[in-house]
């Protein structure tokens, strides 16, 4: 049996998106048989934002040996011990936006999202020009990325570890829609 219950996690993760205004489209869980590395995935977006046109997806990485890291070391732990530091999973929160052709500052939009995202969400910001044909114009894309680490101690002890991360989420999805109905109504 295993000693931290990741689905159970996850589940309470989706129920605290939907208390943050978040409304959650298609979820995946994926194993990895060769190396049992694991993924949890999960499609929203806010609430406002039903039909677009700011898409989210919130993913867990596991990796294994983490995983087992961890329980070897609650297993060889005192009974009345508090659980190690030190095993840590990855969430991954990507925003994606449709197309855009209105020139957007990635400095800035990077500076603007530090703001929102802070220490403990770090985000990247990218972007890219796709040309169908070479007699057409590009096309830009942009790329937001969010990285949160997330403690399995927290995660066996209970504690809420998504609240921050969700109002950081949320508070970037915001940004990014007003931002956004700018940059697509001048497409």
């Amino acid at each position: 049996m295993a000693i931290t219950d990741l689905a159970g996690f996850m589940s309470q993760l989706k129920d605290h998106a939907v208390e943050h205004g978040l409304h959650i489209h298609d979820e995946r869980h994926l194993v990895e048989t060769y190396s049992l590395k694991q993924s949890w995935e999960v499609d929203l977006h806010p609430e406002s934002s039903c039909n677009g046109p700011l898409d989210l997806q919130i993913a867990l990485e596991v990796d294994p040996r983490v995983l087992l890291g961890f329980e070897d070391a609650m297993v060889n732990a005192a009974e009345d011990a508090d659980p190690p530091d030190g095993f840590n999973l990855e969430c991954a929160i990507s925003w994606s936006l449709p197309p855009i052709t209105e020139h957007v500052d990635l400095l800035s939009l990077t500076l603007d999202l530090a703001g929102y995202g802070g220490v403990t969400l770090p985000i990247t910001v990218s972007a890219m020009d796709t040309f169908p044909s070479i007699t057409d114009s590009p096309t830009r894309t942009l790329g937001v990325v969010g990285r949160y680490t997330i403690s399995l101690a927290k995660i066996y002890l209970g504690e809420d570890v998504t609240c921050e991360l969700l109002e950081k989420t949320t508070a970037v999805s915001t940004f990014l829609l007003d931002k956004a109905a700018q940059w697509i109504a001048q497409a």
